[in-house]
């Protein structure tokens, strides 16, 4: 007994010296965009898409935030309201008007969703489509919840334009307000990183690949030399998987940290945090229940054995166990405190990570167990069994 969670606290150890060392430097954050103003001696084109169903609480800070950006009138806007209900193309309407930019905004019907694609990506399509027609330089894709910073696009663009990138991506700052939100975002972000380091997503040479879905400025060549969106219509994931088909034909891509331009989405309770992360975990897994067995033991060794293997240690009096056990949650809890200090919450809760990856896991299973009843990939009304 002793020797066999010696062993484990050993192995647990040897992991997390690995990840450190070898992982790409992934808990770090200076991946981020340059919070100064850039000066361009032109502005590309740029045609903004946004997929909105059922967004009229935020369309009037998030779509403001797009028409009032320190760019020209080469920035257009198509909003597709996705078969809404709750009023969200007058709710458009009234926005553009309110800042006297009618001109710039174009909002699409959206048509009823075909067979062989997911919601999100045909809305995306449609505002493609008619945003060809301006022959723009980058298009925008971006989600109806983000507030963004004024300058928000000129940065993607600058940064495009002078490191001559096809794909630029800034996970945008999520909600960290409540109880939860605290708790559990920041670990959302941290196993993101973890799961794609950004350091490796942002060289060439290495295949790892991502994006984050709330703004994403992408070149239109790029975009059609990968077959438009209709190559990745039926990703749940479509972020990550634009990014992959991106790179893939030797396009360079870039992903960071944006402290300015946020998400409005809130989430109050462990019940939406939950249903978020399980609406796509099992998809992250290829739906393999092998990768699914593998991630719950692997969660389990990385991230709960290190405080079993302290309170194991001082019940047993093996004060080996309980030190390696104290190392190994130690290393963890420096790993996780960026992140945490990013969002400005307490770097006590670094201590609290392996609570919180067992949530995660549980998150994880429980997406397997949607999948497997036909629920999987629920938003907005819809869902995608996989």
């Amino acid at each position: 007994m002793v020797a066999i969670v010696l062993g484990l606290m050993v192995l647990s150890l040897i992991i997390w010296l690995g990840l450190l060392s070898l992982r790409g430097q992934f808990w770090r954050l200076d991946q981020q965009l340059e919070l100064t103003t850039p000066q361009l001696k032109s502005l590309p084109k740029v045609c903004a898409v946004i997929p909105a169903r059922n967004e009229a609480d935020v369309l009037p800070i998030s779509l403001r935030s797009l028409l009032l950006q320190n760019y020209d009138d080469t920035l257009n806007i198509f909003l597709v309201d996705d078969r809404s209900t709750d009023g969200t193309f007058g709710c458009a309407e009234g926005v553009a008007h309110a800042v006297a930019k009618p001109q710039q905004l174009q909002i699409i019907s959206g048509e009823p969703l075909p067979v062989g694609w997911s919601g999100k990506l045909w809305a995306v399509e449609q505002g493609i489509q008619q945003a060809k027609t301006l022959a723009p330089d980058y298009f925008l894709l971006t989600d109806a919840d983000i507030e963004h910073d004024v300058n928000n696009l000129r940065r993607l663009v600058a940064k495009a334009e002078q490191e001559n990138l096809d794909l630029v991506s800034v996970m945008v700052r999520l909600r960290c307000d409540s109880p939860w939100e605290k708790l559990l975002i920041p670990a959302f972000v941290f196993f993101f990183q973890k799961l794609y380091p950004f350091r490796w997503v942002n060289h060439p040479q290495n295949p790892t690949a991502a994006a984050a879905g709330g703004s994403i400025l992408i070149r239109r060549t790029a975009l059609e030399r990968i077959g438009g969106i209709s190559s990745i219509r039926q990703a749940l994931i479509d972020d990550c998987s634009l990014a992959k088909a991106v790179k893939s034909t030797q396009g360079r891509i870039w992903l960071g940290l944006s402290s300015l331009t946020r998400s409005l989405r809130p989430y109050n309770s462990l019940e939406t945090i939950w249903g978020m992360v399980a609406r796509t975990a099992y998809t992250q897994l290829n739906y393999s229940p092998v990768l699914l067995l593998g991630t719950v033991v692997a969660m389990t060794l990385i991230y709960l054995m290190p405080p079993l293997g302290v309170i194991i240690g001082v019940i047993l009096g093996n004060w080996i166990i309980a030190l390696i056990g104290l190392a190994t949650w130690l290393l963890m809890a420096l790993a996780y405190f960026p992140i945490l200090r990013f969002y400005h919450c307490s770097p006590l809760l670094a201590f609290s990570l392996p609570a919180i990856a067992f949530l995660y896991t549980l998150m994880t299973i429980d997406s397997a167990i949607r999948h497997w009843q036909g629920r999987g990939g629920a938003w907005k009304g819809r869902v995608y069994p996989g």
